[in-house]
């Protein structure tokens, strides 16, 4: 009997593509940005290949090796980095000069130390909010555009996911995500989960920055928990993330007005555009990429049946490695 397993097919029967082999960066270092913070960045792929900078979620996530898999590292020069305050970027978990505009002017440092004209700009949840807002400060800049599990951050997609939406599908987890917060608190789960981020009581904060980091690690993929990051248990990892993504998001990601980035669409709708997005997405639900792609027909659009937000799920791996091939022929 041949026990080897079919090759993975997508709902069309055509065979799903895979990540790209490992690589390891060929360059890396600290970029001073003129304050208090160094932001790591690196180099892979092709010296001479076509540029891209890849941008991580979060905010106060971290740059991964596999991030790199889904370019082929022949063709493409890729620069990936830790944003402020987080991964290996330094100093850690703080939140001072840490905003969008700051993270927006670091992006430009990183070109102008890697003497890059135009580049593809690739990033994922809150990556494709930080790409969004980079095209739309410096279109000039940007090649083309990959986005995955859009994330347009204003406060419809953040009372759902930490308000009240996502609990209804996740009661179990939603009773962690509870347990540190008050109940006569409970009615502005944010400002609650601000406070304590915040707290000068490493232990106040260490409470607060585990609750918060795993009711996200365990509503990242339709495969369940077991498909959790380690990542969301490293109590490093996890305060980071947890106090840099609680300030951007109490601080409406310092947008000049809720809703700001899809009145963006004209400044970029000249810019070739890739969407991938998951039906069940509970992390980023799709009416954010359903609202962009409506307002932008001209930017193409795929539509995974059968993932949830995390990146490496099958569909989403699939359809993101086509778009950065197709994207090799801007």
């Amino acid at each position: 009997m041949d026990n080897r397993k079919p090759p993975m097919t997508s709902m069309t029967g055509r065979s799903r593509r895979s990540l790209y082999p490992d690589n390891e960066p060929i360059s890396f270092g600290w970029l001073p940005t003129g304050g208090p913070h160094e932001v790591y960045y690196e180099e892979c792929g092709a010296p001479g290949g076509k540029p891209c900078v890849i941008l991580h979620g979060g905010p106060g996530g971290a740059i991964n090796p596999t991030m790199r898999r889904f370019f082929d590292p022949s063709r493409w020069r890729m620069a990936l980095f830790d944003q402020r305050g987080c991964g290996r970027s330094r100093p850690n978990a703080s939140l001072q000069d840490n905003t969008t505009w700051a993270l927006i002017e670091d992006i430009e440092r990183l070109r102008v130390r890697m003497s890059i004209e135009r580049w593809t700009v690739f990033g994922g949840s809150w990556g494709s909010t930080l790409a969004l807002a980079y095209a739309a400060v410096h279109p000039e800049r940007v090649e083309a555009l990959i986005l995955r599990g859009v994330f347009l951050l204003t406060q419809k997609e953040l009372r759902w996911f930490y308000q009240d939406g996502a609990c209804m599908l996740f009661p179990d987890a939603w009773e962690r995500f509870l347990a540190p917060i008050p109940v006569e608190e409970r009615d502005d789960l944010l400002g609650a989960y601000h406070r304590r981020l915040t707290s000068p009581d490493p232990a106040v904060q260490g409470a607060a920055a585990a609750a918060w980091s795993r009711w996200e690690g365990d509503t990242i993929s339709i495969r369940g928990p077991e498909a959790r990051p380690s990542k969301f248990n490293e109590p490093e990892f996890a305060t980071a993330f947890a106090r840099i993504e609680c300030h951007y998001f109490v601080n409406g990601g310092f947008f000049d007005h809720d809703g700001w980035l899809l009145d963006q669409v004209e400044r970029l709708r000249h810019i070739p555009t890739w969407i991938v997005q998951s039906r069940f997405d509970v992390v980023t639900p799709m009416d954010a990429a359903w609202r962009l792609k409506t307002a932008w027909p001209e930017a193409r659009f795929e539509l995974v049946w059968d993932a949830g937000h995390a990146s490496t799920e099958p569909g989403i791996v699939d359809a993101l490695v086509r778009a950065t091939d197709a994207a090799l022929k801007v």
